[in-house]
Protein backbone atom coordinates (compact mmCIF):
# COMPACT_ATOMS: atom_id res chain seq x y z
CA UNK A 1 0.00 0.00 0.00
CA UNK A 2 1.80 3.62 -1.07
CA UNK A 3 1.51 6.47 1.21
CA UNK A 4 -1.70 8.39 0.52
CA UNK A 5 -1.79 11.29 -2.05
CA UNK A 6 -3.36 14.61 -0.83
CA UNK A 7 -6.95 15.50 -2.16
CA UNK A 8 -6.59 17.16 -5.36
CA UNK A 9 -7.07 20.92 -5.82
CA UNK A 10 -7.85 23.22 -8.71
CA UNK A 11 -4.55 23.76 -10.62
CA UNK A 12 -4.05 26.83 -12.73
CA UNK A 13 -3.75 25.48 -16.19
CA UNK A 14 -5.32 26.18 -19.30
CA UNK A 15 -7.98 23.72 -20.27
CA UNK A 16 -7.02 21.65 -23.27
CA UNK A 17 -9.36 20.45 -25.75
CA UNK A 18 -9.75 18.61 -29.04
CA UNK A 19 -9.58 20.72 -32.80
CA UNK A 20 -13.62 20.17 -32.82
CA UNK A 21 -13.99 21.45 -29.05
CA UNK A 22 -14.10 17.95 -27.48
CA UNK A 23 -11.87 17.05 -23.89
CA UNK A 24 -9.01 15.20 -23.73
CA UNK A 25 -9.99 11.43 -22.31
CA UNK A 26 -7.77 9.90 -19.84
CA UNK A 27 -7.49 6.86 -18.58
CA UNK A 28 -6.18 6.01 -15.49
CA UNK A 29 -5.28 2.00 -14.46
CA UNK A 30 -4.12 1.29 -10.87
CA UNK A 31 -4.85 -1.59 -7.96
CA UNK A 32 -5.43 0.94 -5.40
CA UNK A 33 -9.41 2.26 -6.21
CA UNK A 34 -8.51 4.92 -3.76
CA UNK A 35 -5.37 6.37 -5.34
CA UNK A 36 -7.24 5.89 -9.16
CA UNK A 37 -10.22 7.91 -7.79
CA UNK A 38 -8.04 11.13 -6.27
CA UNK A 39 -6.08 11.15 -9.96
CA UNK A 40 -8.90 11.08 -11.92
CA UNK A 41 -11.21 13.58 -9.70
CA UNK A 42 -7.76 15.59 -10.35
CA UNK A 43 -8.21 15.33 -14.13
CA UNK A 44 -11.37 15.90 -14.12
CA UNK A 45 -10.89 19.47 -12.56
CA UNK A 46 -8.94 20.25 -15.82
CA UNK A 47 -11.64 19.51 -17.66
CA UNK A 48 -10.29 16.04 -19.10
CA UNK A 49 -13.06 12.64 -19.11
CA UNK A 50 -11.76 10.38 -17.50
CA UNK A 51 -11.93 6.33 -17.02
CA UNK A 52 -10.49 4.18 -14.64
CA UNK A 53 -9.40 0.25 -14.29
CA UNK A 54 -8.03 -1.65 -11.78
CA UNK A 55 -6.25 -4.32 -13.52
CA UNK A 56 -4.86 -5.18 -16.85
CA UNK A 57 -7.85 -6.64 -18.78
CA UNK A 58 -10.35 -4.84 -17.19
CA UNK A 59 -8.03 -1.35 -19.19
CA UNK A 60 -7.51 -2.86 -22.28
CA UNK A 61 -11.54 -2.86 -22.34
CA UNK A 62 -12.24 0.52 -21.20
CA UNK A 63 -9.03 1.53 -23.64
CA UNK A 64 -10.90 0.11 -26.99
CA UNK A 65 -14.42 1.62 -26.16
CA UNK A 66 -13.10 4.89 -24.97
CA UNK A 67 -9.85 5.55 -27.01
CA UNK A 68 -8.03 7.70 -23.86
CA UNK A 69 -5.68 10.28 -25.13
CA UNK A 70 -3.54 9.58 -22.38
CA UNK A 71 -2.70 6.60 -20.35
CA UNK A 72 -1.83 6.92 -16.70
CA UNK A 73 -0.54 3.24 -15.47
CA UNK A 74 0.83 1.69 -12.67
CA UNK A 75 3.86 -0.23 -12.83
CA UNK A 76 3.14 -3.22 -10.51
CA UNK A 77 -0.35 -4.44 -11.45
CA UNK A 78 -2.05 -7.86 -10.55
CA UNK A 79 -1.71 -10.41 -13.07
CA UNK A 80 1.00 -8.26 -14.91
CA UNK A 81 3.05 -5.27 -15.44
CA UNK A 82 1.77 -1.65 -16.75
CA UNK A 83 4.79 -1.94 -19.37
CA UNK A 84 3.02 -5.29 -20.12
CA UNK A 85 -0.61 -3.37 -20.07
CA UNK A 86 0.96 -1.04 -22.53
CA UNK A 87 2.22 -2.99 -25.39
CA UNK A 88 -1.35 -4.77 -25.46
CA UNK A 89 -3.06 -1.31 -25.82
CA UNK A 90 -0.46 -0.01 -28.24
CA UNK A 91 -1.07 -2.95 -30.24
CA UNK A 92 -4.44 -1.11 -31.63
CA UNK A 93 -3.47 2.57 -30.48
CA UNK A 94 0.35 3.49 -31.25
CA UNK A 95 0.88 6.64 -30.76
CA UNK A 96 -1.00 6.79 -27.40
CA UNK A 97 1.09 8.45 -24.53
CA UNK A 98 2.05 7.62 -21.30
CA UNK A 99 2.85 8.36 -18.07
CA UNK A 100 3.80 5.75 -15.58
CA UNK A 101 3.47 5.71 -11.61
CA UNK A 102 6.30 4.15 -10.06
CA UNK A 103 7.67 3.01 -6.52
CA UNK A 104 9.60 5.66 -4.62
CA UNK A 105 12.86 3.58 -4.95
CA UNK A 106 12.52 2.06 -7.98
CA UNK A 107 15.11 3.36 -10.63
CA UNK A 108 14.98 -0.25 -12.19
CA UNK A 109 10.96 0.39 -12.96
CA UNK A 110 11.70 4.01 -14.20
CA UNK A 111 14.05 2.75 -16.65
CA UNK A 112 12.14 -0.41 -17.94
CA UNK A 113 8.91 1.94 -18.69
CA UNK A 114 10.54 4.35 -20.56
CA UNK A 115 13.01 2.13 -22.54
CA UNK A 116 9.43 0.53 -23.38
CA UNK A 117 8.10 3.42 -24.69
CA UNK A 118 6.61 5.11 -21.48
CA UNK A 119 6.87 8.89 -22.02
CA UNK A 120 6.89 9.74 -18.93
CA UNK A 121 6.74 8.83 -14.93
CA UNK A 122 5.98 10.02 -11.64
CA UNK A 123 7.21 8.39 -8.43
CA UNK A 124 4.55 7.26 -5.08
CA UNK A 125 3.90 9.04 -3.15
CA UNK A 126 3.50 11.68 -5.55
CA UNK A 127 2.49 15.30 -5.37
CA UNK A 128 -1.24 15.68 -7.13
CA UNK A 129 -0.30 19.28 -8.88
CA UNK A 130 3.35 18.05 -10.35
CA UNK A 131 0.90 14.64 -11.41
CA UNK A 132 -1.39 17.23 -13.25
CA UNK A 133 1.27 19.67 -14.27
CA UNK A 134 3.59 16.60 -16.41
CA UNK A 135 0.16 15.07 -17.60
CA UNK A 136 -0.53 18.54 -18.97
CA UNK A 137 2.58 19.21 -20.83
CA UNK A 138 2.29 15.48 -22.42
CA UNK A 139 -0.66 15.86 -24.00
CA UNK A 140 0.44 19.59 -25.51
CA UNK A 141 3.98 18.15 -26.30
CA UNK A 142 1.57 14.99 -28.58
CA UNK A 143 -0.20 17.84 -30.20
CA UNK A 144 -3.37 16.03 -29.39
CA UNK A 145 -4.95 18.88 -27.80
CA UNK A 146 -4.46 22.66 -27.75
CA UNK A 147 -5.24 25.33 -24.85
CA UNK A 148 -8.74 26.92 -24.83
CA UNK A 149 -9.06 29.90 -26.45
CA UNK A 150 -9.62 32.86 -23.97
CA UNK A 151 -12.80 34.23 -25.76
CA UNK A 152 -15.86 32.15 -26.37
CA UNK A 153 -18.66 33.57 -28.89
CA UNK A 154 -21.41 31.96 -29.77
CA UNK A 155 -24.38 34.27 -31.93
CA UNK A 156 -24.68 37.14 -29.69
CA UNK A 157 -23.12 35.50 -26.21
CA UNK A 158 -19.63 35.92 -25.39
CA UNK A 159 -18.02 34.30 -22.73
CA UNK A 160 -14.06 35.13 -21.47
CA UNK A 161 -12.35 32.69 -19.83
CA UNK A 162 -9.36 34.96 -18.16
CA UNK A 163 -11.51 37.59 -17.29
CA UNK A 164 -14.44 34.96 -16.36
CA UNK A 165 -17.07 38.14 -17.99
CA UNK A 166 -20.18 36.85 -19.87
CA UNK A 167 -22.04 39.24 -21.49
CA UNK A 168 -25.33 38.54 -24.32
CA UNK A 169 -25.90 41.33 -26.86
CA UNK A 170 -23.85 43.60 -24.94
CA UNK A 171 -25.22 43.31 -21.78
CA UNK A 172 -23.48 41.88 -19.21
CA UNK A 173 -24.49 38.66 -17.37
CA UNK A 174 -23.44 37.75 -13.32
CA UNK A 175 -22.91 33.99 -13.13
CA UNK A 176 -22.15 31.92 -10.25
CA UNK A 177 -18.96 29.56 -10.53
CA UNK A 178 -20.81 26.51 -11.20
CA UNK A 179 -23.05 28.50 -13.71
CA UNK A 180 -20.40 29.86 -15.40
CA UNK A 181 -18.06 26.35 -15.49
CA UNK A 182 -21.70 25.03 -16.96
CA UNK A 183 -21.90 27.82 -19.86
CA UNK A 184 -18.45 27.20 -20.93
CA UNK A 185 -18.85 23.73 -21.52
CA UNK A 186 -22.10 24.17 -23.37
CA UNK A 187 -20.32 26.76 -25.21
CA UNK A 188 -17.12 25.34 -26.07
CA UNK A 189 -19.64 22.30 -27.39
CA UNK A 190 -21.93 24.62 -29.32
CA UNK A 191 -24.17 23.14 -31.35
CA UNK A 192 -23.28 19.47 -29.90
CA UNK A 193 -25.92 17.72 -28.20
CA UNK A 194 -24.62 16.70 -24.35
CA UNK A 195 -25.97 14.30 -22.27
CA UNK A 196 -26.73 15.14 -18.71
CA UNK A 197 -23.99 12.43 -17.75
CA UNK A 198 -21.66 13.87 -19.86
CA UNK A 199 -22.25 17.33 -18.55
CA UNK A 200 -22.02 16.34 -15.09
CA UNK A 201 -18.87 14.81 -15.56
CA UNK A 202 -17.43 17.93 -17.27
CA UNK A 203 -18.61 20.41 -14.59
CA UNK A 204 -18.89 18.25 -11.76
CA UNK A 205 -16.33 15.66 -12.15
CA UNK A 206 -17.06 13.14 -9.30
CA UNK A 207 -18.63 15.21 -6.52
CA UNK A 208 -22.56 14.02 -6.72
CA UNK A 209 -21.78 10.53 -8.05
CA UNK A 210 -24.33 10.45 -10.96
CA UNK A 211 -27.00 12.49 -9.40
CA UNK A 212 -28.19 14.15 -13.08
CA UNK A 213 -31.31 15.74 -11.22
CA UNK A 214 -28.47 18.57 -10.29
CA UNK A 215 -27.72 19.73 -14.16
CA UNK A 216 -31.10 19.99 -14.83
CA UNK A 217 -31.21 22.29 -11.78
CA UNK A 218 -28.26 24.30 -13.05
CA UNK A 219 -30.10 24.55 -16.16
CA UNK A 220 -32.83 26.20 -15.63
CA UNK A 221 -30.63 28.66 -13.34
CA UNK A 222 -28.77 29.32 -16.16
CA UNK A 223 -32.04 30.20 -18.76
CA UNK A 224 -33.02 32.40 -16.62
CA UNK A 225 -29.34 34.51 -16.81
CA UNK A 226 -29.25 33.73 -20.49
CA UNK A 227 -32.51 33.45 -22.18
CA UNK A 228 -34.95 35.48 -20.07
CA UNK A 229 -36.80 38.17 -22.45
CA UNK A 230 -34.58 36.84 -25.30
CA UNK A 231 -34.78 34.41 -28.16
CA UNK A 232 -33.48 31.45 -26.43
CA UNK A 233 -30.09 29.77 -26.91
CA UNK A 234 -30.06 26.82 -24.12
CA UNK A 235 -32.42 23.57 -25.50
CA UNK A 236 -33.79 20.22 -24.22
CA UNK A 237 -33.45 17.42 -26.81
CA UNK A 238 -36.18 15.08 -25.43
CA UNK A 239 -34.28 11.91 -24.59
CA UNK A 240 -31.05 12.73 -25.15
CA UNK A 241 -29.85 16.11 -22.91
CA UNK A 242 -29.46 19.43 -23.79
CA UNK A 243 -27.31 21.96 -26.93
CA UNK A 244 -26.64 25.34 -26.70
CA UNK A 245 -26.89 27.47 -30.47
CA UNK A 246 -26.98 31.05 -31.68
CA UNK A 247 -30.66 32.06 -31.51
CA UNK A 248 -33.02 32.42 -34.67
Amino acid sequence: MTEPVQRPTAVDLPRLRHPDGTPVRALVVDDEPLLAQMVSMGLSMLGWQVRSAHDGDAAVAEARGFRPDVLVLDVMLPGGTGVELLERIRAFAPTVPALFLTAKDSAEDRITGLAAGGDDYVTKPFNMEELLLRLHRLVQRSGIAHPDAAELVVGDLVLNADTREVHRGGEEITLTATQFDLLRCLMENARRVLSKAQILEQVWGYDFGGQTNVVELYISYLRKKIDAGRSPMIHTVRGAGYVLKPAE
